[in-house]
């Protein structure tokens, strides 16, 4: 029996072959970014493993390799800025806003899968000599942060956790291992026991919206200051994530939520992120980080509210609880450009 994935989603297998964690290209700072030079129907990335945008003309734009003349926009964040379920790059946001929504400057796909707010500054941060005059960055995320503030302590930091933190940290462990294995023989066998950190936070909603709105406020003011030589519009939207935006998910998603929990190793959505996919998780995040955004004199949107009133109960919007269809994309493009008066 065919998965529904396979029938009414099939380019989620194609992104699943893009993720693949055997393949994952770890980097300097970063810690990983997306495979380079990665060919499929459904997404293409450059040199740097930068996905191309579309403007509908057949011209086509890339951080990495084809940099346009002139002034640029920029859309950075998480998987959903990047265009996880678009059956091609040019039903991405950057590609509709690029040929559709605000065709005024090319919009460039600066996004990053499975990315934390410091990752998506470490990114632009990095890139940034390669750029032209940037007229707007607007970065679409916040899901990630919140999800990722409930790590613990010793995973956190002094600068927010990231996904796959466990991983690394796994691997230095090993690596400070051999070292205390080879300075034991020299110093006569002396035991070394590791420090064990323990996270005596409260672990309620409060403190993980706490400490995820002040990982991104911090990261939205060296933004600015990035962004200030070109005079840039800096903007920050909280993404429309399904669960924020309707009780009820149409036919569609419905059987392709359900399909991905049944199939799912690492557990259900509710097991994973049920706490902080609550409206009330929703309400609270929102507020706090609208205050932090004014705080920074950054722009900042939700779009989970608009995204609601442009839904209808038959709407198929999304192919999983965080990543749109293309049609999802569209609509998320225009209320983008409309809600931030993109020309």
């Amino acid at each position: 029996m065919k998965l529904h994935r396979e029938r009414i989603a099939p380019q989620m297998f194609q992104y699943a072959d893009f993720d693949d964690r055997g393949n994952v290209r770890w980097m300097s700072y970063l810690m990983y970014y997306h495979r380079a030079n990665y060919r499929s129907r459904a997404i293409n990335t450059d040199a740097g493993g930068f996905r191309y945008s579309h403007n509908g003309k057949g011209e086509i734009a890339s951080v990495g390799e084809r940099i346009p003349d002139g002034p640029v926009n920029i859309l950075s964040g998480t998987s959903s800025a990047l265009g996880v379920g678009a059956t091609g790059d040019d039903k991405t946001l950057p590609s509709r806003l690029w040929s559709e929504h605000a065709p005024s400057n090319p919009w460039l796909n600066m996004a990053g899968r499975s990315y934390s707010a410091t990752q998506e500054l470490l990114l632009f941060m990095f890139h940034r000599h390669l750029l032209p005059q940037v007229d707007n960055v607007v970065i679409l995320s916040g899901f990630n942060e919140l999800a990722t503030s409930r790590l613990p302590a010793e995973l956190r930091g002094d600068h927010g956790g990231f996904f796959f933190c466990g991983e690394f940290f796994d691997a230095m462990e090993g690596v400070k291992a051999q070292h205390r294995k080879a300075n034991a023989k020299l110093k006569g066998n002396v035991k070394v026991d590791p420090v064990v950190v323990t996270d005596t936070a409260p672990h309620v909603l409060s403190t993980f919206i706490e400490r995820a709105v002040a990982d991104t406020e911090r990261n939205l003011a060296n933004w600015k200051l990035l962004t200030a030589p070109h005079g840039s519009r800096v903007s920050y939207v909280l993404q429309p994530m399904s669960y924020w935006v309707r009780d009820e998910p149409s036919a569609e998603e419905k059987l392709l939520f359900d399909e991905t929990d049944r199939i799912s190793k690492m557990g259900t959505w509710e097991q994973l992120y049920g706490e902080v996919s609550t409206p009330q998780a929703h309400r609270d995040y929102a507020a706090a980080l609208a205050a932090a955004c004014e705080r920074q004199s950054v722009e900042f949107v939700d779009l989970n509210g608009l995204m609601a009133s442009a839904l209808t109960p038959d709407t198929w919007a999304y192919v999983d609880r965080a990543h749109y269809t293309d049609l999802g994309h569209d609509i998320v493009a225009r209320l983008l450009a409309e809600s931030l008066s993109l020309k």
